[in-house]
C-alpha cells in the first residue's frame, strides 16, 4: 500500500527552505508520523556529479551542460535515497515530505531547452523518473512562486550573511528569471498547485501567512490518508 508524498518546490531565494521546516514542525505539533527529505543530498557519495556540476566543474554557466545530462545527476541521487532510504517507509504507506524532487529538474533544466521542447522535456522527465526510475509520483506539489528580483534580493542578502558566494545557479539572476518561467509552465503540465509569495500590490507575504495557505493545502491529503487506514508509523 503506497504512501503519501508532498513536495515543495521554488526557484532560489523563494523561502520554499523555511516554508518546508514550518510545516514540518506543524506536522510533529500534530502528531503525525513522517519522514522528511531534502533533495540534492549533498553529504552522500550519490551527489558526487551533481556536486560537480554545481562547482563548475563541467561549465561555469549552467547552459555549459545539457538538460537531459544535468537532469540524470540529481534523478541518481534520488534513486540512491529511494532504494537505501525512505522506499520501504514509503511503500508501507508512510507520509513523506521532500524539499525539492523531480519537479526541481523540470524547474532548473526544462529552460535550456528551446520553449517549443519543454514539454517534450516534461514528458522526458516524468517518464524516466516515475516510471524507468521507479520514484514514486508526488500526490502534490506545492510551488512557491516568488518573483525573480525579490528572490535576488533574499539571495544576496543570505550570501552577505554567511559570508558565502552561491552555485552556479544561484548567482545567475537572468538564469534564476527563466526559471521562474519555466516553473510556470511546469506547473501547468503537471499539476502542481501555486503559492504566490507576494499580494495583489506586490508585497511579501510574511512566514506565517504562507503557512497558513500551505496548510489549507496540505491538511486534506493528510486527513484522506488517515481515512483511509494507511499505516503512518515511523
Amino acid at each position: 500500500m503506497a504512501g503519501r508524498l508532498i513536495v515543495f518546490e521554488g526557484t532560489d531565494g523563494s523561502g520554499k527552505s523555511t516554508q518546508f521546516a514550518r510545516m514540518c514542525r506543524a506536522l510533529e505539533e500534530g502528531g503525525v508520523p513522517f519522514r522528511r527529505l531534502i533533495f540534492p543530498q549533498y553529504q552522500e557519495e550519490s551527489s558526487a556529479l551533481l556536486r560537480m556540476y554545481l562547482r563548475g566543474e563541467f561549465g561555469s554557466h549552467p547552459q555549459d551542460v545539457n538538460a537531459y545530462a544535468a537532469s540524470t545527476f540529481y534523478a541518481v541521487d534520488r534513486y540512491a535515497s529511494w532504494k537505501l532510504g525512505w522506499g520501504a517507509y514509503y511503500q508501507a504507506g508512510g507520509l513523506v515530505v521532500a524539499d525539492r524532487y523531480t519537479t526541481s529538474n523540470a524547474v532548473h533544466q526544462a529552460g535550456k531547452c528551446p520553449p517549443e521542447e519543454r514539454e517534450e522535456f516534461f514528458r522526458w522527465l516524468e517518464d524516466f523518473e516515475y516510471r524507468r526510475l521507479g520514484l514514486p509520483r508526488p500526490d502534490l506539489v506545492l510551488w512557491l512562486d516568488m518573483p525573480t528580483d525579490r528572490a535576488v534580493e533574499n539571495l544576496r542578502r543570505r550570501e552577505a550573511a554567511t559570508h558565502t558566494t552561491g552555485d552556479i545557479h544561484e548567482v545567475d539572476s537572468a538564469y534564476l528569471a527563466q526559471c521562474r518561467s519555466v516553473a510556470a509552465q511546469a506547473a501547468a503540465f503537471g499539476g502542481w498547485q501555486r503559492v504566490p509569495c507576494v499580494d495583489s500590490g506586490g508585497e511579501l507575504l510574511g512566514v506565517e501567512e504562507l503557512h497558513r495557505q500551505i496548510m489549507e493545502r496540505v491538511l486534506p491529503l493528510i486527513e484522506n490518508q488517515t481515512a483511509e487506514g494507511r499505516t503512518l508509523d515511523n
